[in-house]
């Protein structure tokens, strides 16, 4: 009796919702300006040694390959792949827990790089996370993944802001405690929720009713936290309406458990079986060869299922996406990293510079959740190839660019809410791109090896092209003022987005027949039963 009653919540549906609780309270690395000052004072650094600790932030958590090497072999070999789960917490706890101890002065001040070490394993247990519930939800939802990794990388977008609240509800004016929150709040609630997020890849008729509901519910979330960055960026919020605005956050992120709970009971009053439907990228394919499709006269290489990382890197495709991400996410990312660079230029106060900040996660937010539910919506009533939706956010991403260089009145507004929608998008779409061509076994190690593109776009873009032309227009006097600035570069910007486009098209032309096959042969499956 109780096992039965333990495996009432043994559900896909209830794994979606421990992922998506865990990925809400991941975004420590996007709330780096909370603790950066007390973090520069205690050390004693100057601007440009806390910049070089901040590097070591953002290549740690998209450094993930270790993670995903870790996962195959825990999850194919060992069948044990919590394993990865537990090493993620642990990381988490001791990155931060280090810092804070540092911070607070219980041990010596560390040389810059233990510091830098200390920082990269704060930020890198996010990649253990990301793994682990984006291959766990891609294999329980393959039939509607993108718009189950939107709605989880959404999460992810919203979890700086939400932790942010979480602060200012309970240690706001202290941020040196935030840090030990970010090393214990993620650390044990992920710890808690790790029975349930395991794969359970029920063969059930498809219910998209409460993944719509989850995306709603995502999207008032969303509103909400809008309309409070908002409204403390007017009004001063005593502690009172701190608190009260920290509860209607929980409301909100306890709805996602009463709508898995309807539909878990309904899928177990319908145990209907059905033939399998999933989107799998070679369903009829030999595994040992790749699939092949003629297209004119070219032959185009469609997918390989379950290909490793060295067979992947093979794939003309992987590079492909490798550059579409480069391309896309790192002068997305680049863009806001030199944020308050540009507001100032433009004449932008510091109230407004922040608040665009804060919001940047919003419109994150609404492109990973978007584009996710969009592609899906366009394969399944269309045929029409993921990589289109890639194109047309790098295309979007490029008027975005534009707006920004022009430097018209309010062109930051309009600019950065294009930039960030796209950037999210390419987020939600990329993992699950990847796991349609090279199939899900060694989609850990795939994945984020794929990822390392965003850094090393971010690099090249933030440092050799909007810090050396910022530098040299500020070479006299240090700051500069005025759309000079800063209109070269994001002119730069504009065309490696707009490179990115024309892969993205390329991959979509490459890919098109394998989409459109994919669904056709759901379709056949469907009149078949």
């Amino acid at each position: 009796m109780e096992s039965s009653g333990i495996s009432r919540y043994n559900s896909r549906w209830i794994a979606l919702v421990s992922s998506i609780w865990i990925e809400a309270l991941l975004g420590g690395i996007y709330t780096f300006s909370i603790y950066s000052p007390v973090l520069k004072s205690s050390q004693s650094y100057d601007q440009s040694t806390l910049n070089t600790v901040s590097v070591f932030k953002d290549i740690g958590s998209t450094s993930g390959v270790l993670s995903g090497l870790l996962y195959t072999a825990a999850s194919s070999r060992y069948s044990i792949p919590w394993v990865v789960h537990v090493l993620g917490a642990a990381e988490g706890f001791l990155g931060y827990f280090f810092m804070w101890l540092a911070v607070v002065g219980v041990i010596p001040r560390p040389p810059v790089p233990l510091m830098c070490l200390f920082m990269f394993v704060a930020a890198h247990f996010l990649t253990f996370f990301n793994t682990w519930n984006v291959i766990t939800s891609i294999q329980n939802f393959p039939e509607c993944s993108s718009t189950v990794i939107g709605l989880m990388k959404g999460f992810l977008g919203l979890s700086g802001a939400i932790l942010i609240q979480i602060y200012k509800a309970f240690f706001n004016g202290n941020p040196s405690t935030y840090i030990l929150m970010l090393a214990l709040l993620p650390s044990i609630v992920s710890l808690s929720l790790i029975y349930f997020v395991r794969q359970c890849p029920d063969k059930t008729v498809q219910n998209k009713n409460p993944l719509n509901a989850m995306s709603i519910v995502s999207i008032l979330l969303a509103t909400y936290l809008m309309i409070i960055i908002v409204m403390e960026a007017i009004f001063v919020f005593p502690h009172w309406a701190r608190f009260l605005s920290f509860v209607f956050l929980l409301s909100f992120l306890s709805m996602p458990l009463k709508v898995a709970t309807e539909a878990n009971n309904e899928e177990n009053s319908h145990p209907l079986l059905v033939e399998d439907d999933a989107f799998s990228p070679c369903d009829d394919a030999d595994p040992n060869e790749p699939e092949k499709s003629l297209v004119g006269e070219e032959v185009v290489e469609l997918c390989h299922e379950n290909m490793n990382l060295l067979e992947a890197m093979g794939s003309f495709n992987f590079w492909l996406l490798f550059l579409v991400t480069l391309c896309g996410m790192g002068s997305g990312l680049a863009t806001i990293n030199n944020m308050s660079q540009l507001g100032e230029s433009l004449g932008y106060d510091t109230t407004k510079t922040n608040t665009l900040v804060s919001l940047w996660s919003i419109w994150n937010f609404f492109g990973r959740l978007g584009a996710g539910y969009t592609s899906d919506i366009l394969l399944r009533q269309r045929g029409w190839a993921r990589p289109l939706v890639m194109a047309i956010a790098l295309g979007a991403m490029t008027a975005g660019h534009l707006i920004i260089s022009s430097g018209f009145v309010g062109n930051l507004y309009i600019g950065t809410i294009l930039v960030g929608i796209c950037y999210g998008a390419l987020w939600s779409l990329m993992p699950t791109i990847a796991s349609e061509i090279f199939g899900v076994l060694h989609l850990g190690t795939i994945y984020n090896a794929i990822g390392i593109a965003n850094p090393l776009g971010t690099y090249v873009l933030s440092v050799w092209v909007i810090g050396h032309i910022y530098d040299k227009e500020a070479a006299e006097q240090n700051t500069c003022l005025g759309v000079h600035c800063f209109m070269v570069s994001f002119f730069a910007l504009a065309f490696v987005s707009l490179l990115g486009f024309l892969v993205a098209l390329t991959l979509f032309f490459r890919t098109r027949v394998f989409y459109r096959s994919v669904v056709l042969r759901k379709l056949n499956r469907s009149l078949n039963r």
